[in-house]
């Protein structure tokens, strides 16, 4: 048994079929289905049911699959290790993160990477906190920047840090004379949030549903930027993180603090998914120790309400 024949293996109990299991490993179908046959010599049965349909493992392809995906890692590890003792990083990084994170700058910390090592092709994306977990847990990104807590018990996490979320409302709106608003005060307004992907519109969701809270959310955007205007323009009020409540488009707008008991945290994390690219750990070893420069806190006076 050899490498690709396990690259082969893995690709076609994947995609369970040879058109795309070939595009996948970028050979002929015919080049896959025969060094699949020759496997299947070799071992002397059957590892995959052939229909019209669709292509299945066998009891034997599945007792073989787990250490087909071991020995490719093995190899990805193998690899990595020998580009960090040459230091001569190369290859690609894939990165996703949400927009205006606060803790992180990724613009920032990309340009430090690339710097540092400009051999390394970077692919960003700029998504949704939930499609971007997605991603990281099929193996379309090595590292993503996100800001949710949920479904990450299939990838690694490390936190960041977090804000507290506030009610960011006109200042011609009732509620900003408040200091602080109680959650039966959020009923029956109209609300801007952000699509469903983005973690924050979840965490919305579920605090005013554990609150007995029923919204209205009138406009769904997929810019902080578009939501701050809408804000201004008396279209509704949103629930945001402190650190946008303290953007400078926000400027004018008032941020109001929520009942400090049950007052939502929003999480940023940074994730990767397994096998790890030999670049991800870089990149993060770049921002802890941006990080340990500058410690992100609120800011005291942010967390008051504006005049």
């Amino acid at each position: 048994m050899d490498l690709r024949q396990m690259e082969y293996l893995v690709a076609l109990a994947d995609e369970q079929q040879f058109t795309r299991a070939a595009a996948v490993c970028s050979v002929s179908q015919s080049g896959l289905s025969a060094a699949i046959r020759s496997l299947e010599d070799e071992l002397g049965t059957t590892l995959f049911a052939r229909t019209t349909r669709r292509v299945e493992p066998t009891d034997a392809g599945l007792a073989l699959l787990p250490f087909a995906r071991a020995m490719l890692a093995q190899a990805t590890a193998g690899r990595d290790a020998v580009v960090r003792a040459t230091n001569e990083l190369s290859g690609a990084l894939r990165v996703g993160a949400e927009q205006c994170l606060g803790i992180v700058d990724v613009p920032s910390l990309l340009e430090r990477f690339r710097r540092r090592y400009p051999l390394v092709d970077i692919h960003f994306t700029q998504a949704g906190s939930h499609d971007l977990v997605a991603q990281v847990r099929d193996g379309e990104l090595d590292v993503a920047f996100v800001a949710t807590t949920d479904h990450l018990t299939r990838v690694s996490s490390t936190e960041l840090g977090r804000w507290p979320v506030v009610l960011l409302c006109p200042p011609e709106h009732p509620l900003a004379a408040s200091t602080r608003v109680d959650w039966t005060d959020l009923r029956d307004l109209d609300f801007i949030d952000f699509q469903e992907s983005w973690a924050v519109r979840s965490l919305n969701e579920a605090s005013c549903a554990a609150q007995g809270v029923g919204r209205r959310v009138r406009c769904t955007v997929n810019d902080v930027h578009t939501l701050l205007d809408l804000i201004h323009r008396g279209l509704g009020v949103a629930l945001v993180p402190q650190h946008v409540a303290a953007k400078p488009q926000a400027a004018g707008l008032v941020s109001v603090q929520l009942p400090q008991s049950s007052t939502p945290q929003w999480v940023v994390s940074a994730i990767t998914g397994s096998p790890v690219a030999a670049s991800a750990p870089l990149l993060l070893e770049i921002l802890d120790a941006e990080l340990r420069r500058t410690v992100v806190e609120p800011d005291p006076r942010q967390l008051q309400p504006s005049a």
